[in-house]
């Protein structure tokens, strides 16, 4: 292991600068123990040991006594109020048995449903059509096609199916052919639910690669991936009577 580069030993004069110095970076950012002088510590700190942490997006407080959260995108942190320390694991409530990465995760994983790409995907019209639901699904993911089966319980909502082509070559020839489909809905249910092979088409099928790219950058790595209208999302198949609980609660 390599050891950390070492500091000159400061002479009088430097001391001296120091401490000037510290005294007026403390004036600035307020009282030692301050939150802002924390953030500030945390992040130069961080910044300097961790270069990948040299853009830390937010700096919170925990219920914790002494324990920071700090979110790097939608990676999270814990630290203590100097950054000497850095922890990665989830952070557990016992007293209300919450698990608080798990719930934080959620709220910086949630999707705005309105910021879905929505041309670019098709949509499944069941019953009234009120509730709403997009889905991100591979044509070759089995999980996929278990949950593909399982929606066909589920009434009264409006499917919008994003293909989500991330398993090879094969699945993003059978998506684009499901795109390009005259009736794109029917050829993706008789390939997920009847195994009938869509048939060879063509068209612009952008949409495919735009819907890759906006996979990434919200981190969606797997499918079925669902977005529910309040902006929560749900990563693998999950049975029908979860999705319906799911809809019924979403405003």
């Amino acid at each position: 292991m390599t050891k950390p580069c070492a500091l000159p030993p400061l002479t009088l004069r430097a001391l001296t600068a120091t401490l000037v110095l510290t005294a007026v970076t403390l004036l600035a950012l307020g009282a030692p123990g301050s939150a802002r002088a924390q953030e500030a510590a945390i992040r130069k700190n961080l910044a300097e040991r961790i270069p990948q942490l040299a853009k830390i997006d937010e700096i919170n407080r925990t219920p914790m006594a002494g324990l920071f959260e700090v979110s790097v995108g939608t990676d999270l942190f814990y630290t203590a109020a100097q950054g000497n320390f850095l922890i990665q694991g989830s952070l557990y409530d016992t007293r209300q048995r919450r698990n608080l990465t798990e719930e934080r995760m959620d709220k910086l994983l949630a999707i705005d449903f309105d910021s879905l790409p929505l041309a670019d995907a098709f949509t499944v019209v069941r019953g009234n059509g009120k509730r709403r639901l997009a889905v991100f699904q591979d044509p070759n993911c089995g999980f996929c096609k278990r949950f593909e089966r399982d929606l066909q319980n589920v009434d009264n909502v409006t499917i919008y199916m994003f293909l989500y082509p991330i398993l090879g070559a094969d699945s993003t020839e059978k998506s684009r052919n499901i795109w390009c489909a005259k009736d794109k809905a029917r050829a993706w249910q008789d390939w997920m639910i009847r195994d009938q092979v869509p048939a060879k088409a063509s068209c612009d099928a952008g949409a495919l690669a735009r819907n890759t790219e906006f996979g990434r950058k919200h981190r969606i790595t797997g499918t079925p991936t669902l977005v529910f209208a309040d902006g929560s999302r749900i990563p693998g198949a999950i049975a029908a009577a979860q999705v319906e609980q799911k809809l019924s609660e979403v405003k």
